[in-house]
């Protein structure tokens, strides 16, 4: 008796499950051997926060903006210019070589500590931390180009540093040390904790990669710890929120004022949240809603489920960055690559940490997500940066060359501004 084409797909009711799951097993291998995956996952991952932040951004900052500034749209408006400045940016990066990156990162790093030292003479101080400096409407915190900076000099250090193929850890320690302890005492003095706990990750990251002994990673924690230990002892504000941290309802229209608001806004979400621009708490009863406790704000609008996206993004995009790293040789691009995951998703889990209740709040804003220009744009370029990486990996130059001009490569031949490769003859 012949069986139909239906039938013969249809595994028995034994194999049923275990086919299926080997058929999708199968099936997710074969993705994550593409050559392009690494780079999809970084555009998807990026867009997605980035559209993401802008939409929290105006819900959570629509209530204070139109009492400080008489419209509703201000603080996003900024934002949005920003975003607009920064993907040009991301996608200059994305076609730049290697080499740029290589030497972008002295001047970078000459510049960040330039900016850091201005800060400590000319900068605002607000909420007890140095970190801004206004230049007419323009508001810089030099901060944050120095963690970009950190990451393209300390990986181009080491790298040049290789020895057959392997780099020697104990060739970091001049100028590499010196030059991080520089960066992280100019943030302590303008008590930027936070950042300092940042640019220590890309550190250790960078510790991480070239294979440092477990001893020398003790070393530097221990000398991390009794700095952290030295700015909570001199700043009384920093000692109540750690006292808060441990028991914030104690004193809840005090030092713990922030973190019970923000677990009120996360408890109140439920599964899928009050509804998108619905938050309670951004009717002045959580503060810096749209920059630190963002995160706060859309559990309450979109609930479980949309800070669980939030995290799985972070987490496809930590898992894309190692990915370039561990499929491309270079040991500057395995290097930057690290550092960078270091830094963006490792201030995430910072970020949604403190909102938690889970780490002590640090005020470091949620990358591409919370209100900040002078956040977004080196988070921005450092994403264009990865997807220059990206196209390194094995195959991935092929496979953009068989799928063909891109959409910004046809809308400059549209306009008469790109020039086409056909009839191009190489020798």
């Amino acid at each position: 008796m012949s069986t139909t084409a239906e039938e013969r797909a249809r595994p028995s009711a034994t194999e049923g499950p275990a086919t299926w799951f080997r058929e999708q097993l199968g099936a997710l291998r074969e993705l994550l051997g593409k050559p392009l995956t690494t780079y999809y996952l970084i555009i998807m991952c990026s867009a997605l926060l980035l559209a993401l932040g802008l939409m929290m951004v105006l819900s959570a900052s629509s209530i204070e903006a139109l009492q400080k500034t008489g419209s509703p749209f201000s603080w996003f408006i900024k934002q949005s210019l920003s975003a607009a400045v920064g993907v040009p940016v991301m996608y200059a990066c994305s076609r730049l070589p290697v080499k740029f990156f290589r030497w972008a990162g002295y001047p970078l790093m000459a510049l960040s500590i330039i900016a850091l030292v201005m800060v400590l003479f000319i900068g605002s101080s607000e909420l007890g931390a140095q970190r801004w400096i206004y230049i007419g409407p323009l508001t810089i915190q030099p901060s944050e180009p120095a963690k970009l900076g950190l990451v393209l000099w300390g990986a181009d250090l080491l790298a040049r540093r290789v020895r057959q193929g392997r780099i020697e850890w104990r060739q970091m320690l001049i100028p590499l040390m010196p030059g991080t302890a520089i960066l992280a005492v100019m943030v302590m003095l303008g008590s930027d904790l936070g950042t300092t706990l940042v640019l220590f990750m890309i550190f250790l990251a960078l510790l991480w990669v070239v294979g440092a002994p477990i001893k020398l990673f003790g070393g530097i924690l221990a000398l991390a710890v009794l700095a952290a230990a030295i700015m909570i002892k001199v700043e009384p504000y920093r000692m109540a929120r750690i006292s808060s941290f441990f028991d914030p309802w104690a004193d809840a229209q005090g030092a713990g004022y922030q973190a019970v608001q923000g677990q009120i806004a996360m408890g109140t979400g439920g599964w899928f949240g009050l509804g998108l621009g619905s938050s309670r708490q951004k009717w002045s009863w959580l503060p810096h809603g749209e920059s630190d406790f963002i995160f706060a704000i859309l559990g309450e609008e979109l609930g479980l489920m949309g800070t669980l996206m939030v995290v799985a993004l972070f987490g496809l995009l930590g898992y894309a960055g190692l990915r370039v790293a561990v499929r491309v040789n270079d040991p500057f691009i395995r290097l930057s690559a690290a550092a960078m995951v270091a830094w963006i998703v490792g201030q995430a889990m910072v970020n949604m940490g403190a909102v938690l209740s889970v780490l002590p709040i640090t005020g470091i804003p949620l990358p591409l997500v919370s209100y900040g220009g002078s956040a977004l744009l080196p988070t921005l370029a450092a994403l264009g940066m990865l997807l220059s990486f990206a196209k390194r990996e094995p195959g991935a130059r092929e496979a953009l060359a068989a799928r063909g001009p891109g959409p910004v490569a046809r809308g400059l031949s549209w306009l008469g501004l790109g020039g086409t490769t056909k009839g191009r003859v190489t020798r």
